[in-house]
């Protein structure tokens, strides 16, 4: 009976997290990302957005990642979300132009914990997470950099560690710890899926190379939480 009432409780507190963290995201975050869908339709509306459509943010994040990066965010997109408009011309190559990006803002632990609950609710592309089964496996870095950027060309717009790598798209060297992995999967086999107007291609990729980069992606992320 304990556990029971115990369970109940849990579930009623977790509810209750959830609706204070949906009110933090209606005011504090609604200004930049989209929390209802659809995504963009039209290439107007993509260079209108401001920060990552968070309306499928359950089937997308770990909350665990959610719940520390709040606290403590960093920029996942060197360039900010829309290239064009954060980046200057520099001696070699476009520079990224720092006085163009603005911080996010950080939140409170328990605000964190209530928003990351808030945003794990948010499913509405179960059925193509279902879709996906990552088997267990490892993949040697060097293997996995051949798929990713001899293979791909993914480095043209993806960092695979700081300073390393394209501007254009989020770094993926925290890909790993940031991500589900089926939703890895998911977005590299169907960009447009997720996002119909997205400039990601869809490259094709096969099911054995899709397994290799959502496990090169996990390495990249234990080996940057390790400091290599």
């Amino acid at each position: 009976m304990k556990k029971v009432l115990f369970a109940m409780a849990l579930a009623l507190a977790q509810t209750a997290w959830a609706d204070g963290g949906m009110d933090i995201l209606k005011s504090q975050c609604s200004s930049c990302h989209n929390l209802t869908g659809p995504a963009p339709q039209t290439l107007k509306e993509l260079w209108a957005r401001k920060g990552p459509d968070l309306f499928y943010a359950g089937n997308k994040y770990r909350k665990e990642w959610l719940v520390q990066w709040l606290q403590n965010p960093t920029r996942i997109r060197p360039a900010g979300e829309f290239y064009e408009d954060h980046i200057k011309p520099g001696e070699k190559h476009d520079e990224i132009d720092p006085a163009t990006l603005k911080p996010h803002v950080s939140l409170s632990k328990d605000d964190a914990q209530a928003v990351a609950d808030a945003l794990m609710t948010l499913k509405p592309k179960s059925d193509l997470i279902a879709k996906e089964k990552i088997e267990e496996g490892t993949i040697s870095k060097s293997m996995g950099e051949m798929v990713f950027d001899k293979f791909l060309g993914c480095m043209a717009c993806h960092r695979i560690e700081p300073d390393y790598g394209g501007l254009s798209g989020p770094e993926l060297y925290t890909a790993g710890d940031r991500l589900q992995p089926e939703y890895i999967a998911s977005y590299i086999r169907s960009p447009q899926a997720w996002d119909p107007k997205i400039w990601m291609p869809n490259k094709h990729v096969s099911d054995m190379n899709i397994q290799k980069l959502v496990h090169y992606l996990e390495a990249l992320s234990q080996e940057n939480k390790n400091g290599k």
